[in-house]
This record gives C-alpha cells, structure tokens and sequence, in this order.
C-alpha cells in the first residue's frame, strides 16, 4: 500500500513540475526579443507595456472563468500587505531589468538571471522560515557557481558591468516579490496576475511620464504587449500553480532554465556569442537542476488520521478524538516503519464521561 502511495505521489508532483518549466520557457523569450524592442521603447515604458499586455491578456481569459471560480479563492484584505509588496516589487523589478539589457547585453542579462533562485530561497529561509533541504541547498550550489562563473569571465559578453548590477538588482526584488506571491498563491491565480499586470505596469508607466522618457508608437506598444502576455503573463500564471505545489524555493529552482534558454536564443535572435563558459554553466545546471528533481520527488506524503487521547480534567475522564493531518518521510526496515510528523489540528472532539 505505501508503495502504491508513493507512486501516485510522484505522478502529482510531475504536474507542478511540468509548469514550473514552462512559465520558465515562456519566460526566456522576453530577455532577447526586448533588446530588440529597446531600439524604439525606453526601458521605463518597455517594463510598463509588458506588465500592461500581461494583465490585459489574463484579464480577458479570466472573464470566461470567473462564474466558475470559487468565491473563497478570491483576493480578500488579509491579503492586502503581501499583494502590495508584490506590486511595488513588480514595478522596480523589471525596470532594473531593462536598463541592465539596455548597459549590457541580452546573453548576460538572461544567464545572470539565475541569481534570483540565490534570492528567492535565501528570503524564504531566513524570512519566510520556508523549509530548504541539504539536496536543494546542493542545487543552489551549482547554480550560484554556474551564475558566478557566467558574471565574471573576461570575454566582451559576460563582463561585470553596470548592466550586470541591474540584473542582480532586478533578481533580487524578483527574489523577495516570489515570496510574497507565495503567500497568496493559493488565492486566484486571475486575479494574481491581473493585480501584477494593471497595477505594476501602471505604475511604470507613470514614472516613465514623470522622467521624460519618449512615448513610443502604438505599433511598438502592440508589440510589446503581446510580447508581455506570453513572458509575462502566462509565464507568471504558471509559476504561481506550481509555487501552490512546490514552494517558492523549489519552483525558483526549476525556473532557472529560463536564463539558459533565454541566452540561446540572444545567440539566434540578437547574433551574440555563446563562449566556452555558456556550456560549462549549462553542465553545471544540469546537475543542479538533477538535485532539485531529486528532492521534489522524495517520498513525502500527506494523509489523515484519528488520535484518541484521555486525561483527567476537574476529577472527570476528558477525552479528545482528534483528527488531523501531517506530512513525513517514512523510514523503512524489515517490514516496519517509523517517522516523524508535524502536526496540524484540522478537528477535535470533546467527550466528556460525566459519571
């Protein structure tokens, strides 16, 4: 039975797992087609644009499902504190983001992009207090060595520079803003996404009023929206189903293909090099990306059951029948098994024997 157990168990994890890496393939297009785009949209209303056609897009999807979505899914005030930090983020983010395509190149900015799984668990260790385990700490490693190793070498692509500072800027706030949409992530994913889109591309919009930066034409706004509904929108809207599995950290972690995938296609689009340090970051990757489906898929499961607990309370027999669930790793030997749960109290019944 606990063999049957583990076996659906890691057949739901495949799912999760399958959206993390697309919201990350979606993702990837954004870097290289926006260093195109840049050439007529200044940074400021580039970020604006994207958010905007993100919003609008999933905004337009969404009205054919809200009939259908249940009420105690949506946005409540509870929500308000981890919703506003993820928009401010939001704004900041990808405006960092584009001034570092805008100093650099699109190759650098998208391998550098791997700093924000460093960011990302970092934040939800030490803040969020979210659970990191010794395999994923190992993926990190290779990743972070693989991010080190693409940031620092000498060739003209992958030079620190001030672009590269934006990147890590831009990563960093991506970091913390994961985190706060983990917190609601088990809120409507619409309605996520559509605060993310309106609210932070309206936001950039206004600065890049108040700073002067140029208009662009209404062809490049198209463009750039739609550019923003497929990297933007449905790749967030995605990433925020699979944190509801995964977690901020591991979803972070799967994610990090995207700057590879993005770097590859800087190679196709924008006619950059891909030097001799792109593949050993790859190989690097790879590994890390091994350790990552490694511990995701461990034997970990959830299920329900019923303790009976009696005591005195005022001379009388007090007993509680208490239902509830936990999640553990079994550990098993000669037939047996032992673990070690975590409780958490989803019902309690009192009986009291008044004789």
């Amino acid at each position: 039975m606990l063999e049957k157990n583990n076996i659906v168990n890691r057949e739901s994890k495949l799912w999760p797992i399958l959206l993390a890496l697309l919201a990350a393939i979606f993702y990837a297009i954004s870097t290289p087609f926006s260093k195109v785009l840049l050439d007529n949209v200044g940074p400021t209303f580039m970020a604006g644009f994207l958010y905007l056609g993100a919003g609008l897009g999933v905004g337009i999807i969404y009205l054919f499902h809200y009939k259908d979505e249940n009420k105690n899914t949506r946005l409540g005030r509870e929500d308000l504190p981890y919703s506003l930090g993820m928009i401010v983020l939001d704004i900041v983010a990808p405006i960092f983001l584009m001034l570092g395509i805008e100093y650099g190149t699109a190759s650098n900015a998208s391998l550098l992009g791997n700093f924000e799984i460093v960011a990302t668990t970092l934040i939800a260790l030490f803040i969020f207090k979210e659970k990191v385990s010794a395999r994923l700490w190992i993926a990190i490693g290779f990743i972070s060595s693989s991010c080190i190793l693409l940031s620092f070498e000498g060739a003209d692509s992958f030079k620190f520079s001030i672009g590269s500072i934006f990147v890590i800027l831009a990563t960093s706030s991506w970091g913390l803003e994961n985190n706060c949409t983990r917190k609601i992530a088990d809120k409507s994913t619409y309605q996520i996404v559509l605060l993310k889109g309106i609210f932070s591309g309206g936001g950039s919009l206004l600065i890049g009023l108040f700073i002067g930066e140029k208009f662009p034409p209404i062809k490049y706004i198209i463009l750039v929206m739609l550019l923003g509904f497929v990297a933007y929108g449905l790749s967030i809207f995605l990433y925020i189903r699979a944190q509801r599995d995964l977690g901020a950290a591991k979803t972070s972690a799967y994610y990090a293909v995207a700057p590879f995938i993005g770097a590859l296609l800087s190679f196709l689009i924008n006619g950059e090099k891909l030097t001799p340090m792109y593949f050993i970051g790859l190989s690097l990757m790879i590994v890390g990306t091994i350790f990552v489906v490694k511990d995701t898929m461990a034997k970990h499961h959830n299920h329900t059951h019923n303790h009976l607990i009696v005591h005195f309370h005022n001379g009388r027999i007090h007993t509680h029948k208490i239902s509830h669930a936990h999640d553990h790793e079994h550990f098993i030997k000669n037939g047996r098994h032992r673990h070690e749960h975590r409780d958490f109290l989803l019902s309690k019944e009192h009986i009291l024997d008044h004789n």
